[in-house]
């Protein structure tokens, strides 16, 4: 298999147990890397017992969504799928995606179909990208997209590699719009491929979906100035005045998100206006 499984996880073994026992089933049995992001339960213990093919890469503290950097560095195969610890892969789609990623060297990213819950319901973001304004190009083998949902996306590592990976000042919530952004930017293309498919059944151990908005309000305020014009960057006063506390947060973090500012190339920037 050419293909790594990296899962980032927190304090959820129970999920975890679940998604490595799917992946445990899957011929060809996927390499998986699970990194432990400072979990205060017992996940590395209950991992390394229960699975011992699969290696634990236990942190210190929690770096947010920036743990599955270190499991794309870890693995030793060209192309790298991850999951969420409430997710895992159907049987042959990895294999349909390195097919892919030989036939397209182009391709920096598959964003595969997300089936939700024991009723495999497409995940409405699957609908958006399979009919994205950006269209298939001839030599890809699928709609373009900018954006994907990283439970369900396969990357090849090179690009991944290429394109600085998650970002760590975002910590968690639209670090996917980011890598994104960064992968067109160095010339790779993502793709929405339908027939390559994920399941994923949500955790009950989660965040309030209040506290995620407000995650990602203060995000895209991030992103927009490390990556947006500057007309742009303006325009997200208007956030600011909706949620206070989102605005705080991006306050705070402004200054490390100024350093790393580095406006997209045109053409990137053409495709986000077009999928406005």
């Amino acid at each position: 298999m050419r293909t790594t499984v990296v899962i980032a996880t927190r304090n959820r073994v129970d999920d975890l147990t679940r998604t490595l026992t799917r992946l445990r089933e899957l011929s060809p049995t996927p390499p998986v890397i699970v990194v432990d992001n400072g979990s205060r339960d017992d996940t590395t213990s209950r991992v390394r017992h229960r699975f011992p093919g699969v290696r634990v890469i236990r942190l210190p503290e929690n770096v947010g969504m920036a743990a599955r950097n270190l499991g794309v560095e870890a693995a030793n195969t060209p192309y790298v799928a991850f999951c969420d610890d409430d997710s895992w892969w159907e049987q042959g789609a990895l294999t349909r995606a390195e097919v892919l990623f030989d036939a397209y060297p182009r391709l920096g990213l598959v964003a595969a179909t997300t089936l939700v819950g024991p009723e495999r319901r497409r995940d409405p973001v699957c609908d958006a990208m399979a009919t994205s304004p950006l269209g298939t190009a001839p030599d890809l083998p699928g709609p373009r997209v900018l954006g994907f949902l990283a439970c369900s996306a396969v990357v090849r590592r090179s690009a991944f590699l290429d394109a600085g990976g998650f970002d760590p000042l975002l910590h968690f919530g639209a670090e996917e719009k980011l890598l994104a952004y960064d992968l067109a930017a160095r010339g790779w293309e993502l793709c929405y491929v339908d027939r390559v498919r994920a399941h994923h059944h949500p955790s009950t151990v989660r965040p309030p979906a209040s506290w995620r908005r407000r995650i990602e309000r203060r995000n895209n305020v991030l992103i927009t100035w490390m990556r947006r014009p500057l007309s742009d960057c303006a325009r997200t006063a208007g956030i600011v005045l909706r949620d206070p506390l989102a605005a705080a947060g991006a306050l705070r973090r402004l200054p490390k998100a100024l350093r790393s500012r580095r406006p997209l190339p045109a053409h990137v920037e053409q495709q986000i206006r077009e999928l406005a």
